[in-house]
């Protein structure tokens, strides 16, 4: 860099950064999903940012959204050497673009340590090789559970997924959602009964997962340009459209599967459905909370049974703001023995941004400190220190404040912050073993006892 260039400091596109008030938040809704997944058993780990491309690639996912290239290890200045290696898939790496995945791999790694089923929680940063744009990042904070298991998993684990989500967002207080529920194995058997190949039925199910994004007329051209014929794009289009109540709609699955032909695979999604749609039942969560949807399809190749996607009712434009499935082969990749798993995420990053500019969550305040003890005069600074160090040990996080400015000039400072109260103490209060505590909210100010000070000022937190 020439002498006198200005240095670009701006943030890299697709790349977010938080203000105290927007990492607050953040922080605070991380420790409602934590403690929900932690109160159903579910175990922290933590898997590398950087993983082998071939890991990353294990089941299908070529995929666009992958940022290749990445080497730990050497330097720019080394580019030759970095460019040699990236030759080789052995020794190619890149950033994990999900947690899913690199769960697969870890449990590979781990096989022996672990026992099964093994439930697991993670809380970490993706990264996805994609367009930057409003609400779509290429860093994101994800937060993922799973339960993986050694040859079978109970439905069951399925069913409690649901019951996870709703508590989640019911805890954030986000308004009315709805789980929507299908089975992979509903929507395979059904496309080949009514005659779909076996190699078409990928790219059907790509096609369906779109319905919201482009439409029913347009997916119905999209299934006719795979080779799809028109009678059997249409029989598509009105089986995802079923709909009524989850009874209604598992009455006209089975009354459908009753008429249809080769539906054993049909009839087995409609069988785990049901078990499934009990479960959720049996867990307390409430009827308004979930819906069967036979268009949710979720358009990653490893999902196979159970998928669910949660909308926020009257923001439908946000999108999904918690997905996931069942997978059964995706472990089994790495290390060839069958290991079933169901898990869900949320793009918590995504969801913060989402929400916030809705107007359905705000930022908390700038500052955790709920007083701020002010400085009235800089010989008094020993009893400052004491007053703070009590409030704090009552759990009261608190500011001293070290700098000597006018009265009005500090709590101008704590209200900008977002600090409540403000604790005065001049010579005659400490001479008395009072204190002045003014709550910046009401403006009312109080004479507290300093030994009474904490208790007060709990009292009246809001």
């Amino acid at each position: 860099m020439a002498k006198g260039d200005k240095i670009n400091f701006s943030t890299p596109s697709g790349f977010p950064e938080f203000l105290p008030s927007e990492k607050r938040l953040e922080l605070h809704l991380l420790d409602i999903i934590r403690r929900v997944f932690e109160s159903y058993g579910f175990t922290p780990i933590e898997t590398p940012a950087v993983e082998r491309l071939e890991v990353l690639q294990a089941k299908g996912n070529q995929g666009d959204n992958i940022i290749y290239g990445i080497d730990p290890i050497l330097p720019p200045n080394r580019q030759a050497e970095r460019d040699k290696s990236s030759e080789t898939g052995s020794e190619s790496r890149a950033l994990k673009f999900d947690q899913t995945v690199p769960l697969a791999a870890y449990i590979a790694r781990h096989l022996n340590e672990l026992t099964f089923p093994f439930a697991r929680y993670q809380t970490d940063v993706v990264f996805r090789g994609e367009r930057a744009k409003d609400g779509r990042f290429r860093q994101f904070r994800q937060c993922d559970i799973d339960v993986v298991a050694r040859r079978e998993l109970s439905l069951l684990y399925d069913a409690q997924m649901p019951a996870i989500i709703t508590e989640i967002f019911e805890a954030i207080n986000i308004g009315d959602f709805l789980i929507r529920i299908n089975n992979r194995k509903v929507l395979t058997g059904f496309f080949k009964s009514v005659g779909i190949a076996e190699n078409q039925i990928k790219s059907c199910i790509g096609i369906v997962d779109t319905l919201e994004k482009i439409g029913e007329s347009k997916v119905k051209q999209d299934l006719e340009k795979e080779g799809i014929l028109e009678e059997q794009a249409q029989k598509i289009i009105e089986f995802i459209k079923i709909n009524g109540s989850v009874d209604e709609v598992l009455d006209k699955l089975k009354h459908l599967a009753q008429n249809l032909p080769e539906t054993e695979q049909l009839s087995l999604g409609i069988t785990e459905l049901e078990t499934v749609i009990a479960g959720v039942r049996n867990l307390g969560v409430a009827e308004n909370r979930f819906c069967i949807d036979l268009s949710i399809a979720r358009g990653l190749d490893y999902y196979t049974g159970t998928v669910y996607e949660t909308t926020l009712l009257g923001h439908e434009a946000l999108g999904s703001i918690c997905s996931g499935g069942r997978y059964e082969e995706l472990v089994g990749v790495f290390l060839g023995e069958k290991m079933p798993g169901v898990g869900i995420s949320i793009g918590l990053t995504r969801l913060i941004s989402r929400l916030l500019k809705a107007g359905i969550l705000n930022t908390l305040a700038a500052t955790p400190a709920q007083v701020m003890v002010v400085n009235m005069q800089e010989d008094l600074m020993p009893t400052y220190l004491k007053v703070s160090q009590r409030l704090r040990q009552a759990g009261i996080n608190t500011i001293t404040n070290f700098d000597k400015r006018p009265l009005g000039k500090q709590f101008q400072l704590a209200d900008k912050q977002g600090i409540q109260f403000c604790v005065i103490i001049g010579s005659e209060e400490a001479a008395a073993q009072k204190s002045s505590l003014k709550d910046l909210k009401t403006g009312e100010q109080v004479e507290v006892l300093l030994e009474n000070l904490a208790e007060e000022v709990k009292k009246r937190l809001t």
